[in-house]
C-alpha cells in the first residue's frame, strides 16, 4: 500500500513512542491517526517481545484499535496511576500548548493526560504553529440544551462558533459522551490561551474543550523520510 511522506513522518512519531513503553506501565492510549503508529507498534512488541503493559484508551476507536493489535486494556477505575500517556495534536505551539479534539474525544484525552506522569504527544512538522487556533477551529463539546448560552458567549468573547454537523448522517456529531461539539474560530488565532481555557472551564454547560495548557511535556515530530525529533517543556 503506497503512503505519503507525511504518512512517513507520522509512523516515524509512534514508533518512536511505542519504544518508550516498558514492562508493567499503564499507558494512555490516545486517539487519531498519528497514535494509531503507535498503537501498531505496541502491538508489535507484546508480541514480539512478550512487552507487559495495559492500556487505557481516550475513545471508542482507540479501544477497537487496541484490542485488534492485541493490546491488554484496563480503566481508571481500577487504577487512577499512569506511568505514561501519548496522543496526537491538531496544533502545538512554542510553550507546547496544544488545541485537541478534531476526532471528538477532547473531553477523554484530556482526562487521560491529567493522570499520566509524563504526557508525550505525537505530531509531524504541519502541526507547529506560531499561535493556536490559527489553522484549526477550537472544539468545545456543549450539552445540547446548552447550545445556545454557550454559544453566545463564545461570540463575545471573539469568536465564530459552528456546530459541528456529522459527514453521511443528518444531524449533529455526537461524542463518545452523548455531547454536541462547537467549533469555534478565532480569527488571527487565540490571543490569551490561559485565559480562554479558564473563561471555557467557567462556563455551564461546557463538559470540556480543546485547548490542553500546560499538560504536554514532549513533542516527539516525525519528519519526512523517517526521523523524529524532540521538543521538551522547559
Amino acid at each position: 500500500m503506497s503512503t505519503t511522506p507525511q504518512d512517513d513522518a507520522k509512523r516515524a512519531a509512534g514508533e518512536q513512542a511505542a519504544r518508550l513503553a516498558d514492562n508493567g506501565m499503564r499507558l494512555g492510549l490516545g486517539t487519531g491517526s498519528t497514535t494509531a503508529y503507535a498503537l501498531q507498534a505496541l502491538g508489535r512488541r507484546v508480541v514480539e517481545e512478550g512487552l507487559q503493559i495495559e492500556g487505557v484508551p481516550t475513545s471508542f476507536a482507540a479501544e477497537r484499535l487496541a484490542r485488534q493489535v492485541g493490546l491488554p486494556l484496563t480503566t481508571l477505575d481500577q487504577d487512577t496511576h499512569l506511568h505514561l500517556a501519548f496522543d496526537g495534536a491538531d496544533e502545538v505551539d512554542p510553550h507546547l500548548h496544544l488545541t485537541k479534539g478534531r476526532g471528538a474525544a477532547q473531553a477523554r484525552e484530556k482526562v487521560v493526560a491529567a493522570q499520566a506522569d509524563r504526557f508525550v504527544v505525537l505530531a509531524d512538522d504541519s502541526k507547529l504553529v506560531e499561535r493556536l487556533g490559527t489553522r484549526m477551529p477550537l472544539p468545545v463539546e456543549v450539552l445540547p440544551m446548552a447550545v445556545g448560552p454557550v454559544r453566545d458567549a463564545l461570540e463575545r468573547a471573539g469568536g465564530r462558533v459552528d456546530l459541528r454537523m456529522g459527514q453521511r448522517k443528518d444531524g449533529p456529531v455526537i461524542t463518545d459522551q452523548g455531547l454536541w461539539v462547537l467549533d469555534v474560530h478565532f480569527e488571527g488565532g487565540i490571543v490569551d490561551p490561559e485565559g480562554l481555557n479558564a473563561h471555557l472551564n467557567a462556563l455551564p454547560g461546557v463538559l470540556d474543550h480543546g485547548l490542553f495548557i500546560g499538560l504536554a511535556h514532549q513533542v516527539i515530530i516525525g519528519e519526512i523520510g523517517g526521523g523524529v525529533r524532540m521538543l521538551q517543556r522547559a
